[in-house]
């Protein structure tokens, strides 16, 4: 497995190839990055009453990244695609959102997976560590009535569900 030092640290998304190499290596890697982020929170929002519930100007500039960041340092499990572009894993799937600086967070797997079965309670998870972080998650339903969070900054200002 490639490490931070080796490559540049990033998040997983849910549309890479499953990772290889030892899971506490890569735990380890993860609760750093987090970390370093909380403590950029901590020191860009020094009059904040609880700077840690107030994402970083960088994550805004990079929202896609900061999410994927939170949501696997909280161990929800990503999907992954194989060689050929296949899901292979079922998991959250984070991408850029409709609307600038937001994010758009799936719950997918392979054809047959449950991903759909699940996508509800999973989502509802991710949303909680989103939410616990200073984000705003709204849950919406796409087409074939398949259920997403949309992401966005705190000062984006409240919008209700769809769905």
């Amino acid at each position: 497995m490639e490490t931070s030092r080796e490559t540049g640290f990033e998040p997983v998304t849910g549309d890479g190839q499953p990772l290889s190499g030892p899971a506490d290596e890569r735990a380890g890697v993860v609760r750093t990055a987090f970390d370093g982020m909380l403590q950029i929170r901590r020191l860009t929002h020094t009059g904040h009453a609880d700077p840690e519930r107030v994402p970083a100007q960088w994550e805004l500039h990079q929202p896609v990244r900061a999410v994927a960041l939170a949501l696997e340092a909280a161990e929800i499990s990503a999907s992954a695609v194989g060689a050929s572009g296949e899901r292979t894993a079922t998991g959250y799937r984070v991408c850029e959102g409709e609307l600038p600086g937001s994010v758009r967070v799936e719950w997918v797997g392979a054809p047959g997976s449950g991903a759909a079965h699940d996508e509800e309670r999973a989502l509802a998870g991710c949303a909680t560590v989103l939410q616990r972080l200073g984000w705003t998650a709204l849950s919406y339903r796409g087409p074939r009535r398949r259920r997403f969070l949309e992401v966005e900054p705190p000062a984006a200002g409240p919008r209700t569900q769809r769905g």
